[in-house]
């Protein structure tokens, strides 16, 4: 599998094809998510092959977004089978990635160890003290597409979305868990302090 070539050719995809008006879905985000899956992956003691497959499933999970926003994970998937081959991928790595891109579909279903680590990878920042900051480029995002319309609707999304969220590895949960907890608190405060 040449993994450098297949990470070149949708980076410049990105780079070039994404709508500008994505905030959130960017190759910022695609990029975020290639690194913790790459931090979980070596928690989660997966061998190299198995990494290579989360890495390439990490690039091609909101691939589709260069064409549609809705049901761009058909889309990612439809672009890895016609791509994959070309970088030395087999059909069973492609299935596993089609897996990987199927798994972060909302609400998360994973069902395999890898499709775990994917799906906990990119929903890694609601644990992290940057949440709200790339929450804030969601829901830009969001109102750009008529998706939200004001702010209460969004902290009334986002705290629904926070609360029912979990993570499905031990590591994500070690890493996050607490964090999430403590963003819950601070977006509870924020909404409900103020009368």
């Amino acid at each position: 599998m040449n993994f450098e070539g297949v990470k070149e050719f949708v980076l410049e995809k990105l780079r070039h094809e994404l709508d500008p008006n994505l905030h959130y879905h960017s190759l910022d985000h695609t990029l975020d998510v290639m690194n913790a899956v790459e931090r979980l992956a070596g928690l989660e003691n997966v061998n190299n092959n198995e990494l290579i497959l989360l890495k390439t499933g990490a690039l091609f999970h909101d691939l589709g977004f260069v064409e549609t926003y809705d049901g761009h994970e058909n889309v990612s998937i439809r672009m890895a089978y016609e791509v994959l081959p070309k970088f030395g991928y087999s059909e069973s790595d492609i299935q596993i990635i089609e897996g990987l891109i199927r798994c972060t579909e909302i609400p998360q279903n994973p069902t395999t160890h890898l499709q775990k680590i994917m799906a906990d990878a990119d929903l890694d920042y609601l644990g992290r003290d940057d949440v709200f900051v790339t929450g804030q480029r969601l829901q830009y995002e969001w109102k750009m597409y008529g998706i939200v319309s004001t702010l209460r609707e969004w902290h009334l999304k986002q705290l629904e979305f926070l609360k029912n969220h979990k993570y499905f590895t031990v590591s994500a949960t070690n890493l996050r868990e607490k964090g999430k907890q403590e963003n819950i608190k601070e977006l509870e405060n924020l909404m409900y302090s103020k009368k």
